[in-house]
């Protein structure tokens, strides 16, 4: 049984690169500094995105920094939602949790969206992320979106 619903049963509205496309014209800030964002699937009430390693995502003693798992469990959530609802670009966050479950160390990121409950005004799912080539959990997140009319 799925958790998730999407607003009008129709699935997803936007493709892998039709996603990609409105988050390069509208949100290209993502990239700055060097391309390290990279989303890599859409589905229904999904989303997965790689994190590459890059030394601006790293923290004292040699790990991912919080932050940069927090961009990336932001950003896929975003993804994930925007397939479902299409080009709604002032869809925001209204709350963020994380749980850090142990250190990735100097590799990149898999970020797995799903997405528990989309409605009319909000959309609620969790991150699952690990480090590349492991299947152990390294953040796992929650988060809830504001959707506009």
């Amino acid at each position: 049984m799925s958790l998730a619903r999407d607003v009008d049963g129709a699935g997803p509205r936007m493709s892998l690169d039709e996603v990609v496309a409105f988050l390069e014209r509208e949100f290209p800030q993502i990239h700055h500094g060097g391309r390290s964002y990279h989303l890599e699937a859409v589905g229904p009430l999904t989303a997965r995105m790689r994190m590459d390693h890059h030394e601006r995502h790293l923290r004292p003693g040699g790990t991912v920094s919080g932050p940069s798992m927090m961009a990336l469990a932001d950003l896929v959530l975003y993804a994930a939602i925007l397939a479902q609802i299409g080009p709604v670009g002032l869809a925001v966050t209204t709350n963020l949790s994380f749980n850090f479950l142990r250190r990735p160390g100097t590799t990149g990121l898999v970020a797995e969206a799903r997405l528990l409950k989309l409605g009319r005004r909000l959309a609620v799912g969790e991150v699952l992320i690990t480090a590349a080539g492991s299947d152990e959990l390294v953040c796992h997140a929650t988060g809830t979106y504001s959707i506009p009319p």
